[in-house]
């Protein structure tokens, strides 16, 4: 008796009919017929009556029954065990984090893709968004959490987060300039701006500059290629005066009394963080997670 044939078994005495399994297992009525009829045969006992309103299981039907959900839970047991000493491409997802990333947009779908697929481990590497993309290319990481969206046929995207940045500046300066609804953009004019490197997300900063610049900033020095604009390094330098950064509403670092956190009016910065894979990956477990991450 073959696997195929048990599991079919279980499926007919579940559903309670022929037509019913067979639509389940996605087989013809005819041809599952033919299965039960040879199991029967091979067996050489009865293994269910047959009636016009479906099939019920004999004594000896039931035995099988019983023996056969034990075999195949077993069977079921064994692979999942397995599957934990397969290769390690197949079982650890690799996900390129960048600085700054909303608090809440990979918990639930983490959290979803672990009762999902238990044996899939997720490795996280922070990574600016030229570097993830370099990854990807290289297949060293399966999903990508960046900053613009990618150009060509190679990779496939999704829009996951849009953020509305506004400005960390010394509390006693913002008091100056802030009104009602926040902080002008133009009245950031004459202070310097604590930016990061091009090299890390070219698109996103020509876009980000191009706007400071239309209000008036002068941007002064760029940052060197390869600094990381960190938390500390944003509050060291906003909290003396004479400096702003951006950061979202939500920025998960303790603030000082010295620097507060202001809107800027109309909302003219975005940053979008786009989910980012390869076009020709199939796996299941990243399937999973970009679609838990769409319904976020």
């Amino acid at each position: 008796m073959e696997l195929r044939e048990m599991r079919a078994f279980v499926v007919v005495v579940e559903e309670g009919s022929l037509s019913a399994a067979a639509r389940k297992l996605h087989i013809s009525q005819p041809a599952l017929s033919q299965t039960m009829t040879a199991l029967e045969r091979q067996l050489g006992v009865q293994l269910m009556v047959r009636r016009s309103t479906g099939v019920q299981p004999t004594e000896a039907g039931m035995t099988l029954l019983t023996e056969a959900r034990a075999v195949l839970a077993r069977h079921d047991q064994a692979l999942s065990a397995l599957a934990r000493h397969t290769e390690a491409g197949s079982t650890v997802l690799r996900i390129g984090i960048p600085l700054e990333l909303p608090a809440d947009l990979l918990p639930k779908p983490l959290a979803d893709l672990a009762a999902a697929r238990p044996g899939t481990r997720v490795q996280a590497r922070h990574l600016s968004t030229a570097a993830q993309f370099e990854a990807l290319r290289d297949g060293e990481l399966d999903l990508g959490l960046v900053r613009e969206h990618p150009i060509g046929p190679d990779f496939d995207a999704m829009l996951v987060a849009e953020e509305r940045l506004g400005v960390l500046m010394a509390a006693e300066q913002a008091s100056k300039i802030a009104g009602v609804d926040g902080i002008r953009l133009d009245a950031l004019a004459g202070l310097d701006w604590v930016g990061f490197p091009r090299s890390g997300s070219p698109a996103w900063y020509d876009e980000l500059t191009a706007i400071l610049r239309s209000h008036g900033l002068d941007l002064g020095p760029a940052a060197p290629a390869g600094q990381e604009l960190i938390a500390e390094v944003k509050l060291a330098a906003v909290t003396g005066g004479g400096a702003f950064a951006l950061a979202p509403p939500d920025w998960s670092q303790p603030v000082p009394e010295s620097v507060v956190w202001t809107p800027l009016v109309g909302h003219p910065l975005v940053r979008r963080t786009w989910a980012v894979w390869a076009a020709s990956s199939h796996r299941r477990d990243l399937g999973l997670l970009v679609a838990s991450l769409d319904r976020g």
